[in-house]
């Protein structure tokens, strides 16, 4: 029988290779930030030199082949360089005149610095010759071919670029110089020869003189760098996932190294520190795009170019202003002018600060660029606590012993630190530390994200150091020339003063200034546009926002960020204050009931003013207090410590009143030790076992309530019970509470609305939640102990044996302790909730935990219909913000389904 002729049309081919003109900003995820850039600009009729680009599926074809380029990728792409040649005249590799290109990389996400670029390639020992005969500029020709040789020799060859420098500043040395720029072409040619040495030497090899084996390298390089240590460690911190791959960006070169009609610069549409709208930025003349951004020669501010070169600045403004409007956003730019022409290399969303972000976003809805709506969602809501750093007391200012850049904003004390090693172990360790380094490269991103703050001897404004410090939130102080630093002794000298490895620093990254020893801080204040953002965002949030405060202090804190009540008052921290905790160690060693009582009768007026003060500063807006919750072995000194002790008063034998008491405390410990104290006797447990605790702090809560209800004061206690798994627990320990409220209530002879709740901790409570909201009037969700026993975890055992591997190794996508388990922890929660309400319609729903702070988690609390989250008060902004964005999101998504 004949087979069926099949009518499938052929598959057609994928595009692996795109011309600046052929993709548009909306094409990131294929073309990466980079390439969806130049094509927009290119589309736009903006200076542009031609290119193309390879798409981010190529680079993830290439990790799927075995770390292999696909079949026919190099055919493709010397087509697309043919049609590079017929636009510029040149020829790829022809030594009368050369086609020069970049190769970059360029993820969908801005990763600066992390990933690898290589200039200047199709250069060799012809084409340099070529290049100079052509140009007329010897000297050009071969600084650009000592810059193609150190690049690909590091990014290619994983020659680590200190041996180039190393080569490069004897030669400066022998030839009494202080600048590249002080060099001529014979000396450069000098420089050539060194650099192909070094490569002969680290590889084995000479350097690859063909231009097409050089691109393929480049190009392989390129998409390597994707997983190189830093971007991964990148990507990790910035929560960037792993599977976009990146780009490549493969244009023609225009140079900035061609005297002083030429140069290079960074520069954003707005300043990225401040927010202020004023374009900022930096170049160099006679300079390639490196010596600008690794803080090689100090550049000067973008201003300057004004005088210098007044049409090319003017230019560039217009530039400016245009991409700013075309992209409703402000833009991080690098430009060449090549013998006085502007040429555009780059456009994405500038990275900025959190006070610059923030001030952005509303001057841009006051300009009619943005709405409100997009100026809420422009704001990472991490960017809020960023703004709640620490500056430098005034009154108190240590002495200030050299003044550099204030690259990023905020003040930092630490010890000094000369290698990014030293800083990730030393902040491992929990020691804070400054990073000190010349400049930082990429390679330094661990060290960075360790210390509490950097400080560099060179650089400016849009150094590596700069950017990548403001994106991570950190104080910066760049560019202090008046420190020498001296990597091999780790220490550094300003005049005099020698200030050595763990000698005690601070940096202030708001005004510059380096200062010896630890400085005083004051907490900041949150600047009107802040509070006009938050305003915006309370119009539009459902989800409400309270704060965990155990104190007075803290509950004044939150109120001033914009807490809407207490959600977590936790009991316990109260009793470990010093004048009160030998009570509660005298209650907890009572040998009877009475003993216990008379301890407790003690503590009652303490936690009766305690409470007093937390609902004057959250007067109208409820405050939930958590009955004492830990084991009681915790207020009592550790089983191991008491065993030395005990052992040596026996062996002295000097003091046998003092070994009576430290043996009968010794017993009293092992008597409450437990093997999991975590899931013993604590929470509800501890209330049934010794109902006296209960009742004392009860009577402590409704005491304060009715005194300042009789002074005017508006109270709103809510009474959460903790760690309930089973009505019944529950049952038992209301009866006995509500009946003590009631009855402080009715001697007072004030009318009071309360609540008495419990909190969902444990998988059994949320799985019998209509049970136990027969009588629990409110929920809270304690998400770190249902963490816990969702997941089987012990938080510490976990934090310090395996979580880390797991997130490591894909198992986790993030650690469950920071952000909510939407599929198994939000999975029971959904159940609880639902539950609950079906039994209690008006059942009061909140959150916590530690969750309560984190914006994912916080969307996850908004789609599971609560009505608050409860965070530090510090997070209290951030919650803000992330609840406003989580409603916005909402209402994205019913629009795309009409």
């Amino acid at each position: 029988m004949a087979k069926k002729k099949s009518t499938a049309k052929p598959a057609t081919p994928v595009k692996r290779i795109y011309m600046f003109e052929e993709g548009n900003a909306e094409m990131r995820d294929l073309l990466g930030g980079k390439g969806a850039g130049l094509a927009e600009m290119s589309r736009i009729g903006l200076p542009v030199p031609p290119g193309f680009t390879i798409t981010t599926e190529v680079c993830n074809e290439y990790y799927r082949l075995g770390r292999k380029l696909p079949e026919g990728l190099m055919e493709e792409v010397r087509e697309k360089l043919r049609i590079l040649e017929e636009r510029t005249g040149k020829r790829f590799g022809d030594p009368a005149n050369p086609l020069l290109v970049s190769v970059r990389s360029g993820a969908k996400f801005s990763m600066p610095g992390m990933m690898d670029t290589v200039l200047n390639l199709g250069l060799n020992d012809q084409t340099t010759e070529g290049l100079a005969n052509l140009t007329g500029n010897p000297r050009f020709a071969y600084d650009s071919y000592r810059r193609f040789l150190q690049m690909f020799g590091n990014v290619v060859l994983g020659i680590k670029h200190e041996r180039f420098e190393e080569a490069l500043s004897g030669i400066k040395t022998r030839k009494g110089v202080k600048l590249d720029t002080e060099l001529d072409a014979s000396d450069l040619k000098e420089v050539v020869e060194e650099y192909k040495r070094i490569i002969r030497e680290e590889t084995g090899k000479d350097f690859p003189a063909d231009p097409w084996e050089q691109l393929e390298m480049a190009i392989r390089a390129v998409f390597e760098s994707w997983n190189n240590p830093r971007a991964i460690t990148y990507r990790n911190l910035n929560k960037i996932p792993h599977d976009l791959g990146t780009a490549v960006n493969i244009q023609t070169m225009v140079f900035g190294n061609m005297g002083e009609d030429s140069g290079t610069g960074v520069a954003f549409t707005r300043n990225p520190a401040t927010g202020e709208k004023e374009v900022y930025g930096e170049y160099l003349m006679n300079a390639q795009g490196e010596d600008v951004v690794a803080g090689i020669r100090t550049p000067k501010p973008i201003r300057d170019l004004a005088q210098e070169n007044p049409q090319v600045y003017r230019q560039f403004l217009e530039v400016c202003d245009l991409l700013e409007r075309h992209y409703r956003d402000v833009q991080d730019l690098e430009f060449t002018i090549e013998r006085g022409k502007l040429w555009l290399l780059q456009t994405r969303t500038g990275k900025r600060t959190a006070q610059a972000a923030v001030k952005i976003a509303v001057d841009m809805v006051k300009e009619g660029l943005i709405t409100k709506e997009e100026a809420l969602m422009r704001v990472d809501p991490e960017d809020l606590a960023k703004l709640l750093h620490p500056s430098i007391d005034p009154l108190h200012k240590p002495k200030v012993i050299a003044k550099g850049l204030p690259a990023s904003p905020g003040a930092a004390s630490g010890i000094a630190v000369f290698d990014a090693d030293q800083a990730e172990a030393l902040g491992r360790d929990g020691h804070k530390v400054i990073l000190v380094r010349p400049e930082t490269n990429p390679d330094d991103i661990h060290g960075l994200a360790a210390a509490q703050g950097v400080l560099t001897s060179r650089g400016g404004m849009t150094s590596h150091a700069a950017i990548v410090s403001r994106g991570m939130g950190k104080p910066a102080v760049v560019g202090a020339e008046a420190i020498s630093i001296d990597l091999v002794r780790r220490e550094f000298r300003v005049d005099e003063i020698v200030v050595r490895e763990g000698d005690l620093l601070t940096i202030d990254g708001s005004t510059g200034e380096v200062m010896l020893g630890e400085a005083p801080v004051i907490e900041p204040q949150l600047s009107g546009e802040v509070m006009e953002l938050l305003s915006w965002a309370d119009e539009v949030r459902r989800l409400g926002v309270r704060a965990n405060a155990d104190y007075p202090r803290d509950a004044k804190k939150a109120r001033e960020y914009g807490a809407e009540g207490i959600g977590l008052c936790r009991t316990e921290h109260m009793f470990m204050e010093p004048d009160r905790l030998p009570i509660v160690q005298e209650m907890i060693m009572a040998a009877t009931k009475e003993e216990r009582a008379a301890a407790l009768e003690r503590l009652l007026p303490i936690q009766k003013e305690d409470f007093k003060g937390i609902f004057r500063e959250m007067e109208g807006l409820p405050v939930i207090i958590r009955l004492l919750d830990p084991p009681l072995h915790e207020f009592l000194p550790r089983l191991e410590d008491l065993l030395v002790e005990v052992t040596e008063l026996r062996i002295r034998g000097d003091r046998p009143e003092e070994l009576e008491r430290k043996e009968k405390l010794l017993r009293r410990v092992r008597a409450l030790h437990e093997f999991n104290p975590m899931l013993g006797l604590r929470g509800c447990r501890l209330g049934i076992l010794y109902p006296e605790i209960y009742e004392m702090q009860v009577r402590a809560i409704f005491q304060a309530a009715t005194e300042l209800v009789k002074e005017g004061v508006k109270v709103i206690p809510e009474v959460m019970i903790p760690l309930v798994g089973h009505i019944n627990e529950l049952r038992v320990i209301h009866e006995q509470l509500r009946a003590i409220a009631e009855e402080i209530i009715q001697e007072a002879g004030v009318e009071l609305k309360y609540m008495f709740g419990t909190m969902i901790e444990i998988p059994r409570a949320a799985l019998t939640a209509d049970e136990i909201a027969e009588i629990a009037e409110f929920f809270s969700f304690g998400t770190n102990d249902l963490t816990q026993t969702v997941f089987g975890f012990s938080r510490d055992d976990a934090e310090g044996k395996f979580l880390h591997a797991y997130i490591q190794k894909g198992i986790l996508k993030e650690d469950p302790f920071q952000v909510l388990d939407r599929e198994g922890v939000g999975k029971l929660m959904r159940m609880g909730i639902e539950l609950g309400r079906k039994t209690r319609p008006d059942l009061e729903v909140g959150i916590c935990g530690e969750h309560g702070g984190d914006p994912a988690s916080i969307e996850l609390c908004h789609q599971l219909g609560m009505d608050y989250v409860s965070c530090s008060p510090y997070r209290v902004p951030v919650a803000r913000l992330a609840a406003a964005q989580a409603t916005l999101r909402d209402r994205i998504m019913v629009r795309k389904d009409v």
